[in-house]
């Protein structure tokens, strides 16, 4: 991503005092830490089956949200599905939760932002759930709000609004 493309969260809150920050402190795992678009949505715990499958549907243009209710016990995602994001273009993938294969991240060539890593795989149970109403970071996600996302934060707001 090059410099022009990069919209600073800041700029956006100056100018639009309905975004919303999510106040969780992310850390990068992938090779872009500023990235954006529409995001899709999905809810739950320690468990990743469904994940692959929203991912397929194809990103262009899109940041994938996970709540994982911010367990570090389990990983919601490692170094396939991370590659299986970047191949469907996905912007970025942004984690209230743990990853893992950090290796394997940092040659992908978009956004991943997650609270930590483990190196304990997810279960695949399947309680997972998509296109929801996320809660968390005293943050409200709908499928289809704008995500924001660079060095300072993760922003939420109702449309794009950068230009």
């Amino acid at each position: 991503m090059t410099d022009q493309n990069i919209v600073r969260c800041a700029d956006i809150c100056d100018d639009d005092p309905s975004a919303q920050i999510v106040e969780l402190m992310f850390h990068d795992f992938a090779k872009h830490a500023c990235f954006h678009g529409e995001a899709v949505t999905f809810s739950t715990y320690e468990d990743n089956k469904g994940i692959l499958d929203v991912l397929r549907r194809g990103g262009k243009g899109k940041v994938l949200v996970v709540d994982g209710r911010g367990s570090m016990r389990r990983a919601l995602c490692g170094g396939n599905i991370g590659a299986e994001a970047q191949a469907q273009g996905w912007a970025g993938l942004i984690f209230n939760g743990a990853i893992r294969d950090v290796h394997e991240f940092a040659d992908l060539d978009f956004g991943t932002k997650a609270l930590k890593c483990t190196a304990m795989r997810p279960r695949t149970d399947g309680i997972g759930l998509a296109d929801v109403q996320l809660k968390f970071g005293g943050a409200v996600i709908n499928p289809g709000d704008y995500i924001y996302a660079d060095l300072d934060a993760v922003i939420v707001c109702k449309k794009p609004i950068h230009k």
